[in-house]
């Protein structure tokens, strides 16, 4: 930005926030400020950017002031599928905003919206049942999407689509299509939708095929969440002039660790290695780590077609039937890759740790390596679980020792344990989900976290203690009012919980927690009263992991952040270093946040389709599998059931319960039979098999299983 579109914005704010100022529209502006005619472009787009950043809002007649004095907030809505949001606030410390249905207007989900807190409601009606204020959509500064994914129906009169996402709950009109037929997937552009009392219209751009196709169901997600599938041609041509292998004349400068037993872990199907780790014991006085990461920036360079093209993807996409890299496969899967018995350029980072797992010191270097051994989580273990018999597991199992000390110790100072399984879904050449998979947080995987927990640390303070610009991985203090709302909600499962604005106490919680049916779903629910995890140009400190500086290293194929870092450190030393401006570094920290967040949902919906799928097929089949369940809820219309092994939610509908007439007791939270006086209560284990499959609305229905024969009533006719 020029100095005098600087200055023009400071004038304005200035102006606004004068005690004696009166709503004034651009003209007037000008005037009082005294503006002359060749600065009202300048005034124009100043007063455009401060309204878009939600500094000022324009009220009726064009008129301007600031956010507070009109009692609007900016922020992001969040719809619920049956209408309503909340309005999450940009300015920090402000609590979410409830939007009723009736007020959202034409915004949609992820929308950046101007909301108004209602003023002319009976005070009971001032806040919802939460205590959150309400608020009415009145403006939308930037739509989260302009094309929608749906599927294409037909009345007697119009071609209309519905829309993927329950959350748009009004069909979208469209022309007479050409070479789209009924139940057909497509990509609708919207066009401008003013009024919500009619529905929205858009052009048909791009027809994804059927709906039932081999495939579609994933495009449909890449379109939806607008993920690149192509990298442009300049892109691959730079790309395909990098050497496949190290070249020695390049190790001036490098640490050569080729001789060095190092060695990578990752998950069975890993097709990309950018970590590495070694650990040597120090007779008793410690431990020596190295951690080694691939060093993407050797290749990458600043300003290059393919930094442009990371930094716009932001992060890798890793969907059930393919990945969606940052990075061309010559690098992602090629010469960044830490594959075994190859040399690859990484850089290091060296702690010394103390007996107690105290970090003595720390040192970063670029380096070269030659991993010994690729191990997937899966071997490694097997090998923690048994007595090391060579090398590779007397090292792994040193490895361990230090991992397990790192990961007490970081516990003890107040880090929290919301570690989950995660679901490996399995597909064939087709897509089609033949297997789910439940993957365990074991030590081999614990042992990797805390390794790339104690580098990534490490960094971080290095560059803070330096003042060097970098981009830091940050999760603020919770908002008090969210935790005791969540506090509510554990004690309505008999849960006896206390302060959970103290940290020992969530500790506490979470250490009751554990083995519980109803773990999952309460961990969840923690989750989502903290706030969510970003990028920030700021060292605002990890509440997650109790860490004051914390940023990303350890991943620099996948996640463009990483590779900023690494540019950073290199450069930590250099007598000219690059110059950054604090206002581009945070610019891009907010980039990158959001193409996680997108992402993360990506990744999230095409898990749950493929969910969705899996169960839907053995109805097709006429032959659902049981699968042992347990009652993580009860209401009033059935029990809400997780399936351990698949990691699957779903409902036992009260109806299906037909061996007896079931009345809910909302005070123990469950349901007790009229005649049988039989119990169904929240840690009840069951036996289900999957009854009714809703696509849509991404819902699942159960249904118990004959308990004597462990086969479905259905098989048994």
């Amino acid at each position: 930005m020029s100095q005098n579109g600087r200055n023009i914005r400071e004038k304005i704010l200035a102006l606004l926030r004068a005690d004696d100022y009166r709503p004034l529209d651009r003209i007037e502006i000008a005037r009082k400020l005294g503006l002359k005619s060749n600065q009202q472009v300048a005034l124009r787009k100043a007063l455009r950017e401060l309204e878009h950043s939600g500094e000022i809002v324009r009220i009726r007649k064009n008129c301007y002031v600031l956010p507070a004095e009109a009692d609007l907030v900016t922020g992001k809505l969040s719809l619920h599928q049956v209408g309503y949001g909340f309005l999450s606030p940009e300015t920090a410390g402000q609590p979410d905003i409830f939007i009723a249905a009736e007020n959202t207007g034409t915004a949609m989900h992820g929308d950046r919206v101007v909301a108004r807190v209602t003023r002319d409601v009976p005070p009971r009606r001032r806040k919802d049942q939460k205590g959150r204020s309400e608020g009415r959509v009145i403006r939308i500064l930037e739509r989260a999407r302009d094309k929608i994914v749906g599927t294409l129906q037909q009345s007697r009169n119009f071609y209309y689509v519905v829309a993927d996402d329950p959350r748009l709950v009004h069909n979208i009109y469209v022309q007479a299509p050409r070479g789209a037929r009924r139940g057909d997937k497509v990509v609708v552009k919207l066009e401008a939708w003013e009024s919500r009392h009619v529905n929205p219209e858009g052009e048909i751009v791009e027809v994804l095929g059927p709906a039932s196709s081999p495939g579609v169901d994933m495009l449909s997600i890449i379109r939806k969440y607008d993920l690149p599938t192509e990298f442009p041609r300049k892109v691959l041509e730079e790309a395909n002039r990098i050497p496949t292998s190290v070249d020695d004349r390049s190790l001036d400068g490098r640490e050569d660790l080729r001789t060095q037993f190092i060695v990578t872990i990752d998950p069975d199907d890993a097709r990309d290695f950018d970590d590495a780790i070694q650990v040597d014991k120090i007779d008793n006085e410690g431990w020596r780590l190295g951690v080694h990461i691939a060093d993407v920036s050797a290749y990458v360079n600043r300003g290059s077609e393919l930094d442009r093209e990371a930094r716009r993807r932001g992060n890798s996409v890793y969907l059930p039937d393919r990945v969606i890299p940052m990075l061309p496969e010559r690098l992602s899967n090629g010469v960044c890759s830490l594959n075994p018995d190859v040399d690859r350029f990484t850089h290091s980072v060296f702690i010394q740790f103390d007996k107690n797992g105290r970090a003595k010191n720390a040192r970063f270097g670029k380096s070269v390596i030659r991993s010994a051994r690729r191990l997937t989580y899966k071997e490694a273990f097997a090998i923690l679980q048994a007595k090391p018999k060579d090398e590779l597991a007397e090292r792994l199992h040193i490895a361990w020792e230090l991992a397990s000390l790192l990961r007490r110790k970081r516990f003890e100072h107040g880090s929290l344990d919301l570690d989950f399984p995660e679901l490996k879904v399995y597909v064939d050449s087709t897509g089609t989900p033949v297997r789910l998979e439940r993957v365990e947080n074991d030590e081999s995987h614990q042992l990797i976290e805390e390794f790339m927990l104690a580098a990534n640390e490490a960094v971080a303070r290095e560059l803070r203690h330096r003042a060097i610009p970098t981009i830091y991985r940050v999760h603020e203090d919770p908002d008090p009012e969210k935790l005791a709302e969540y506090r509510e909600f554990v004690l309505s499962f008999n849960h006896k919980v206390g302060d959970l604005s103290q940290r020992a106490e969530i500790q506490r919680f979470l250490a009751s927690l554990r083995g519980k049916p109803e773990e999952q779903a309460l961990k969840i629910g923690l989750l989502k009263s903290l706030k969510r995890a970003r990028y920030a140009s700021q060292s605002l400190g990890h509440y997650g992991l109790a860490k004051a500086n914390y940023l990303h290293f350890t991943s620099p194929i996948r996640r463009y952040a990483d590779l900023v870092v690494h540019r950073a450190l290199a450069e930590r030393n250099s007598a000219r270093p690059t110059k950054i401006d604090n206002d581009a570094m945070a610019s891009l920290a907010d980039h990158i946040s959001a193409t996680e967040r997108n992402a993360a949902e990506a990744e999230i919906e095409s898990v749950r389709m493929k969910q969705l799928e899996f169960f839907q097929r053995q109805l097709d089949l006429r032959d659902p599998q049981v699968f042992r369940a347990a009652i993580v809820d009860v209401r009033n219309y059935g029990l809400v059931v997780e399936l351990p092994d698949v990691l699957t939610t779903g409902l036992i509908h009260i109806s299906s319960l037909a061996d007896d007439f079931y009345l809910f007791d909302p005070a123990q939270r469950r349901l007790i039979g009229r005649r049988s006086r039989r119990r169904f209560a929240v840690g009840d284990q069951l036996r289900v098999f999957v009854a009714r499959v809703d696509i849509f609305k991404r819902q699942i229905d159960f249904a118990l299983a004959d308990e004597q024969t462990g086969r479905s009533r259905k098989q048994r006719r």
